[in-house]
């Protein structure tokens, strides 16, 4: 039976692979839906039937587009509810189509268990629902970028589609595409504006699967090493001098159960964060005659970012160098700026979300894209 379903959902999805998107046409009705939301429920169009005025947002978590619109979307609910105008949100991506290197600004990605954790952060105001398993209900809109709005009239014909905006930076708005839509409606007018283009993130179609696997595929096969490092080694490491990136430091040991269960994640991270101003360096407190374990793990766990492992038996001058208050207890990780000033540590296992939203806001409050 599981093997049948799977099956199904192959042939579904290439039978949609090749189907064109094509954005609603203006003055089409809303399409159906009946979504899970990361409330609990299950929300359909039938459930908008008291709004004078419904406005659907596709919308997602990594999109750094997509966030920048949050406050503002929260806020026209604020404004607008009063009035009769309902939104929902809907993420038409399907997880397995975001590549890592895409989740460069954000700290979580697409998945439906996300999409809870990013509502419950950001405190959202409005039905937030998932399409990635239902990809139909997306292509029936056709939004071709995060976010991309719909707004639909008391008879739920759509009055205007495009973008909330004309700046995803807030202070150089000009135009309110969005709030004078619905001023419109709600006067009884049409829209003077009906449809913009859309900027922001691609919609993560479900023929993007195979992308996403060929670069996990070539992210595979890059090389793996391990450098010894000495005290002077450990003391440049520490200042970070030079390198103009954020300094994730990870130093673990084959024989640490939390470290071998948690280096993972470290992996996730640095392909995440790689190609801004972040690296990860590892360093591992095995003995030096342990290379080839270390080595072997390394390899195993495909940790292409720069590894270290103690050059000397004598781990106590080599923990001074980078550390003197540290006791020489792992996992212990350091996250240091390009100043060399260390903003995050933690002495044992890591909670990877709180790391991740420390360091794209540091990178992003230094260099936003």
């Amino acid at each position: 039976m599981v093997l049948g379903g799977l099956c199904g959902w192959i042939a579904w999805a290439g039978a949609l692979a090749g189907a064109e998107v094509t954005t609603l046409p203006l003055g089409a009705q809303a399409p159906d839906f009946d979504l899970p939301g990361v409330d609990g429920r299950r929300w359909a169009l039938k459930d908008f039937a008291g709004a004078r005025i419904l406005v659907v947002v596709f919308t997602c978590n990594h999109c750094p587009t997509a966030q920048y619109y949050e406050p503002r979307l929260k806020q026209i609910v604020e404004d607008y509810r009063p009035k009769g105008v309902a939104l929902v949100a809907i993420s038409p991506n399907v997880p397995e189509a975001v590549r890592l290197d895409e989740l460069g600004w954000s700290d979580m990605g697409d998945s439906f268990e996300e999409m809870k954790l990013r509502a419950r952060e950001r405190q959202f105001n409005f039905p937030y629902l998932y399409a990635g398993d239902a990809e139909e209900v997306s292509r029936a809109y056709g939004p071709v970028a995060t976010p991309h709005v719909f707004v639909f009239d008391q008879q739920r014909r759509l009055r205007y589609v495009g973008g909330v905006d004309d700046s995803e930076r807030v202070e150089r708005v000009q135009r309110h595409w969005l709030r004078e839509a619905l001023d419109a409606l709600l006067e009884g007018r049409d829209p003077e504006v009906k449809q913009t283009k859309v900027v922001g993130c691609s919609i993560k179609w479900s023929d993007k699967i195979p992308q996403n696997r060929a670069f996990l595929a070539k992210l595979a096969q890059e090389p793996v090493g391990l450098e010894l490092v000495d005290e002077a080694g450990m003391r440049a490491l520490r200042r970070n001098e030079g390198s103009g990136k954020f300094r994730l430091v990870a130093f673990w040991a084959t024989w640490c159960a939390p470290c071998v269960a948690e280096f993972g994640e470290f992996v996730t991270t640095w392909r995440m964060y790689r190609h801004r101003d972040f690296e990860l360096v590892t360093v591992s407190l095995n003995r030096p005659d342990e290379r080839d374990r270390v080595l072997e793990f390394l390899k195993r766990q495909q940790a292409s970012c720069r590894n270290l492992l103690f050059g000397s038996a004598q781990r106590e001058a080599l923990i001074d160098a980078f550390d003197p208050t540290w006791q020489g207890v792992v996992p212990y990780t350091v996250l240091i700026d390009p100043e060399g000033r260390v903003i995050w540590r933690e002495t044992g296992s890591v909670d990877f979300l709180a790391l991740r939203r420390v360091i794209v806001r540091a990178m992003n409050e230094r260099k936003p894209w």
